[in-house]
């Protein structure tokens, strides 16, 4: 018989929803470093209650900014209403 001590730990499942690839690409180094998925995850949950934060710096991606919206949305608006200009593509070189 199990004691519910300091010793005992109960365990639940997870599910998680993400990209087959990335999937597979994640399993592939996590194998490498001699983890599973499950482990993985648990030591990344671990982190974030022990720094109380994500364990890393994320950032959004500056194409995505409101004002990159509003205009994106504006170009659909007028592609959609037959007021598109067709422009030649010019290669950038670096």
């Amino acid at each position: 018989m199990l004691n519910k001590g300091a010793d005992y730990m109960s365990t639940t499942s997870v599910t998680v929803r993400m990209d087959i690839d990335l999937k597979k690409q994640a399993e592939a180094l996590f194998d490498d470093m001699g983890l599973t998925m499950t482990t993985a995850i648990t030591l990344f949950a671990k982190a974030v209650v022990r720094q109380n934060k994500i364990p890393f710096e994320i950032t959004a991606d500056p194409f995505y900014n409101e004002s990159n919206m509003v205009r994106l949305r504006e170009s659909i608006a007028n592609l959609n209403a037959g007021k598109g200009v067709e422009r030649d593509l010019i290669e950038v070189i670096d």
